[in-house]
């Protein structure tokens, strides 16, 4: 489903682009420039038009910055993670083309079952974030079949369903992934809303079938963004909502220790930021890195094959 919305939105930035590259030719195309290079001249004004598209998707992009920095107000950054122009420009500009990259080409390739001849560790079960599908995993995906490892990126459906209701597609994800390659047990790799996924999915089934469980940017207390995403599951996701508040109480300890948390101190969708910080897990913090970016970021996907790979020395 989440495939042809992004089929869907792709062409309306399309439609757009191209009404308003008719419009400037309509309105500014000298008499000149149409007897000489009208070719030429419309494909101008294509040009503004999908500059103009992308310079609407550049200020989505500030907003949300702007957004989550004003959430994590009283959130200091950690002196080791502090901004310089360089660094700032560089967390913006990798979560911009992660963005960009995710919702114009990665989604639209859903990911599956990749199963590696001659694999190596645990299999991985991929699990995306809110509004995706397995197709974010494309970068990390590709690392994992450079180690041998076999992995499965699952797509929850529908899109803004209530948590809980994806923990049966987990449970199904993973008896699949164990009968495809002889395993007990897998490893869970969640993005953001993935990694609550796994939790509700650890409340119902309990914990004999996972080895490990490695979350990328997860709102483990909640975001303040989520009162503007549309679905139950956004409503869930609210800092500090009942039903977090509820998963946390069902929690041992024991299942805490399952979790690496892996998060930015300068994530744009998590606010506040250190909501990533999930007590009793092994937390591991980075900054200059986005919401989007943790997904292919090199430092993240180095971060999580270490994890992934710690798994047998345990």
């Amino acid at each position: 489903m989440i495939k042809r919305w992004i089929i869907l939105l792709l062409a309306v930035q399309a439609g757009a682009a191209l009404a308003l590259a008719a419009l400037l030719h309509q309105l500014w195309r000298p008499a000149w420039q149409a007897a000489l290079n009208a070719p030429l001249t419309a494909l101008a004004y294509l040009g503004i038009g999908l500059a103009a598209v992308l310079l609407v998707r550049l200020a989505l992009s500030v907003n949300n910055f702007l957004l989550s920095s004003r959430a994590g107000k009283g959130d200091p950054t950690p002196a080791a993670h502090a901004l310089n122009p360089a660094s700032a420009a560089s967390l913006f500009l990798h979560e911009f083309s992660a963005s960009m990259l995710t919702s114009t080409y990665y989604m639209l390739r859903p990911l599956g079952m990749r199963l590696q001849p001659n694999a190596r560790g645990l299999p991985v079960l991929l699990i995306h974030g809110y509004a995706c599908n397995s197709g974010y995993w494309r970068p990390l995906s590709a690392q994992l079949a450079r180690a041998g490892v076999s992995h499965y990126g699952i797509d929850l459906e529908p899109p803004g369903a209530s948590i809980d209701t994806y923990a049966p597609q987990v449970q199904a994800a993973i008896e699949r992934l164990c009968a495809a390659t002889g395993s007990k047990q897998v490893i869970i790799v969640g993005h953001s809303m993935g990694g609550l996924v796994a939790r509700a999915w650890l409340r119902r089934y309990g914990a004999a079938a996972v080895a490990r469980v490695i979350t990328l940017g997860t709102p483990h207390h909640g975001t303040a963004l989520a009162h503007f995403g549309p679905g139950g599951n956004a409503v869930q996701m609210r800092y500090r909502s009942e039903w977090l508040a509820a998963l946390a109480a069902s929690e041992a300890n024991l299942q805490r220790s399952l979790f690496s948390s892996i998060y930015s101190v300068h994530d744009n969708i998590v606010a506040p930021q250190d909501s990533g910080a999930l007590p009793g897990a092994r937390n591991l913090v980075f900054g200059a890195i986005g919401h989007v970016a943790l997904g292919r970021h090199p430092v993240i996907l180095r971060c999580a094959l270490d994890e992934i790979a710690a798994v047998g020395r345990l």
